[in-house]
């Protein structure tokens, strides 16, 4: 049979993919969504901190001396160099940083209700973000000046952004208010003897972009809210000259900036000043002029004030509002998510230390028990799929177990490797084989069980090795009669290796943790099929294991509680099991675990309305599984882009610490749990480096899950590939395949029966389509995943440190 581990294209082998491709798209795909947000985010919001750096003032050596003591408007366009002033006693008033949802209406309010106008030197980011405030500006007779997209300082900008920062704004006035403007201010620009060598290339290359770089002749320093006297005598031009005063309606609380505009415009207006826009002053001054200019000179052309934009720039300004109102809008249900992934995360840590803490509390007990001690004859079903690996050590530890009365049932599920030929060579008394065609885990489990000879069925996987006293222990909870399955503790036994070693710590603080939370609760959503006990009776009215999901130990677990039967954990009933070895085994194993757990809750999804024991689970199991099994771990990985996000554009102390507590929290969470499992702590030393790899893989698990189960996919028991756990005895040929079990065809026996369900997950499902209904893709070998379901049921552990 040809080897699906290795596959080849001309005269050498092919490489392995680590993930196959789809999933690696998936993955890319979202990580390149939520960088080019978080980017934009950050660029929209000035939160890349080296574009906003005050520089000291440089040498001015090329700046013209006409320029230094010339007023406040520059005009560079055409390859010119020169100034202008408002005319005598005007006052143009401006405001920087806007538009503002709080301030800038209520200077607005104030500026209408003094009859003054104003010019406001907007960001691009605030107009995209407040388009009908902008509107508002230009509506009310103001004038619209740009003052960059996201506020930073242009002389530290390379020459491409400079021109972007003054584009975008001008696309994103256009799409707000239908106008143009000629108008720039710089961040961080003074006066004109502010005026650098390196601020002088700067306004000569918006010159050359045909804009007017406005300063100011005096500043109110309103920014520093120095109070409202402070404010009127900083921007008071001296005797009657005239003045662009700079003022801010955005930045912070500008209360003293409306009650200093309160005093300032009637005051002024009665020392004879009339207020005008920056356009409306410069017209002016230039009216003069062509009035005083000599007889034949050519008038020089009035500005436009607030042109109307080209249909171009309106489109293009749409698509830029849009981007920042996408880029905000994601960021903020990110924000939303993260929240609630911390109420989440630190909920679920506190029930799980109090109920777990309580329900171990209560076994330790002297003296406690579940009753009489069981002794009664158990029946170990063992399906087996290519298991050549580990299967004798496997039926060694079952068979030689210091229980009473064990029999040991193979069911060799058409396996390729000679696994049944193994077990019957080892000749053990109590050990039975039996040979079925490849009909999958479901059909071999029921196999087994319709052959067992005892009431009392232990269902173990082929690679897993049982202590001595694990059947003992495991089956004690059938003293109590309403016990009708057993969970017990797995263990990872290869933990030697980093992938494996993860596992282990995962298997102790989600797994084994969550069993006992369950317990308490009443609503342990799976019997792991390495280690786990089932009543005959109870598998009888569930109608066995059904072979509609993929998690068919999870679908008979909730079948069972639904029906009414107890589910509980023994803690001491030990079975060590082969964890994958590699990421791309791990990512097969957790697909399949997480899309069949997904199954199972679809499949269960009546029992919300159900009355019982049935309603029960299903109002408080389903909705507890959905939210800390399904959402939460789904949600999980916006606890690492935050962090990211953090330490590229916040605080990079304050992040730190904030991770360094969450990881606290875990830690604190996992030495619980393996104080519990009277487990060493030697191994979470590799905790924190679980934060990096491991996590961020059980992400791509989850999410390839819910795709596959939303846009229609089936996979099917697939075997995983093993090292074996015990000593290996030589490779056996398949033994001839005539030898089958009776024909079974269903389980519980059907043969000249009327069945009756007495419960809505009862009856074994045949040929019916997975849960939800959906199309069998063709899917390589290499990508369908083993069967079983996650030790402790859902998708696994969260974590979020």
């Amino acid at each position: 049979m040809p080897s699906t581990r290795q596959r080849t294209r001309g005269r050498g082998p092919v490489r392995r993919r680590l993930l196959p491709r789809p999933r690696v798209l998936l993955g890319t795909l979202l990580l390149g969504v939520f960088v080019a947000v978080l980017v934009v985010q950050a660029y929209v919001n000035s939160e890349f901190k080296g574009d906003h750096v005050e520089t000291e003032v440089g040498d001015n050596a090329t700046v013209p001396p006409e320029v230094l003591n010339g007023g406040p408007v520059i005009n560079t366009t055409g390859g010119q160099e020169s100034t202008s002033r408002m005319p005598p006693k005007t006052i143009a008033l401006t405001f920087d940083d806007g538009p503002d949802p709080t301030w800038t209406p209520r200077v607005l309010d104030v500026l209408k209700e003094n009859g003054a106008h104003g010019t406001f030197f907007v960001v691009g980011s605030e107009v995209a973000r407040h388009p009908a405030l902008a509107k508002r500006v230009t509506d009310d007779g103001n004038e619209l000046g740009l003052h960059t997209f996201t506020h930073p300082n242009l002389q530290l900008l390379a020459p491409w952004r400079r021109t972007l920062e003054l584009s975008q704004t001008q696309v994103a006035i256009a799409r707000a208010t239908g106008v143009h403007t000629n108008l720039a201010r710089f961040p961080y620009s003074s006066m004109n003897a502010a005026i650098d060598d390196d601020n002088w290339k700067i306004i000569k290359n918006a010159g050359r972009q045909g804009y007017l770089v406005v300063v100011n002749d005096t500043d109110s320093q309103d920014w520093q809210r120095p109070g409202v006297d402070r404010i009127i005598k900083n921007a008071t031009p001296p005797g009657e000259t005239s003045a662009v005063i700079l003022f801010h309606d955005a930045g912070g609380d500008r209360a003293q900036t409306i009650e200093a505009l309160r005093k300032f415009i009637p005051m002024m207006k009665a020392r004879g000043y009339v207020f005008t826009t920056v356009t409306e002053g410069l017209n002016r001054t230039i009216e003069q002029s062509n009035q005083a200019a000599a007889a034949g000179a050519k008038p020089v052309p009035e500005l436009p004030e607030n042109p109307a934009a080209a249909g171009s720039d309106v489109w293009r300004g749409s698509a830029v509002i849009w981007t920042v109102r996408l880029a905000d809008g994601l960021v903020w249900v990110i924000a939303v998510l993260f929240l609630v992934v911390g109420v989440l995360t630190i909920g679920r840590t506190a029930l799980l230390l109090l109920l777990a803490t309580r329900h171990t509390r209560q076994r330790r007990k002297p003296g406690w028990s579940w009753g009489p001690e069981v002794t009664e004859p158990v029946s170990v079903i063992v399906p087996a799929y290519n298991e050549k690996e580990g299967i004798e050590a496997a039926v060694q530890s079952l068979a030689g177990g210091d229980y009473p009365q064990i029999e040991v049932v193979v069911v060799d599920d058409g396996s390729t490797d000679g696994t049944a030929a193994l077990v019957e060579q080892m000749r053990l008394p109590n050990v039975r084989v039996v040979r079925v065609p490849n009909g999958g885990k479901s059909n071999a489990l029921n196999t087994g069980i319709a052959l067992a000879r005892h009431n009392l069925i232990v269902t173990v996987d082929g690679d897993t090795i049982f202590e001595p006293d694990s059947i003992r222990n495991l089956v004690q909870p059938f003293a109590d009669p309403s016990v009708g399955a057993i969970a017990g503790n797995v263990k990872v036994g290869n933990r030697e290796k980093m992938v494996a070693a993860w596992q282990h710590i995962e298997y102790v603080i989600g797994f084994n943790l969550d069993r006992r939370l369950y317990e308490v609760l009443g609503i342990m959503p799976t019997v792991p099929g390495a280690i786990g006990a089932f009543r005959r009776e109870a598998l009888a009215q569930v109608g066995g294991i059904s072979d509609e999901t993929l998690a068919e130990d999870t679908d008979v677990t909730m079948a069972m509680l639904r029906a009414g039967w107890r589910v509980v954990y023994a803690e001491n009933a030990k079975a060590w099991t082969e964890a994958p070895a590699t990421l791309e085994q791990l990512y097969r194993q957790r697909y399949r675990w997480s899309y069949g757990t997904m199954q199972a809750m679809w499949k269960h999804r009546r029992a919300l309305f159900d009355k019982g024991p049935s309603g029960r689970f299903g109002r408080v199991g389903l909705p507890f599984l959905a939210l800390f099994g399904v959402a939460l771990p789904m949600l999980a990985p916006v606890v690492d882009i935050m962090l990211l996000y953090g330490l590229v554009f916040w605080e990079l102390e304050e992040t730190v610490v904030a991770w360094l507590g969450m990881l606290a929290l875990q830690l604190f969470t996992a030495a619980v749990a393996f104080r519990f499992d009277r487990e060493s702590l030697k191994p979470l030393w590799r905790l924190p480096l679980q934060q990096f790899a491991y996590r961020q893989l059980m992400y791509l698990v989850l999410m390839q899950s819910a795709t596959t189960a939303m846009t229609g996919g089936r996979l099917r028991w697939h075997k995983l590939h093993r090292a074996g756990l015990g000593a290996r005895a030589a490779t056996v040929p398949p033994a001839p395949q005539q030898s089958v079990a009776p024909p079974v065809d269903t389980w519980p026996s059907t043969l000249g029966q009327i069945t009756v369900e007495h419960h809505p997950a009862a009856g074994r499902a045949n040929a019916r389509p997975a849960v939800p209904s959906q199309a069998v893709r063709d899917l390589d070998p290499e990508d369908l995943p083993s069967a079983g379901s996650p030790p402790g049921g859902g998708s696994g552990p969260v974590y979020t440190g």
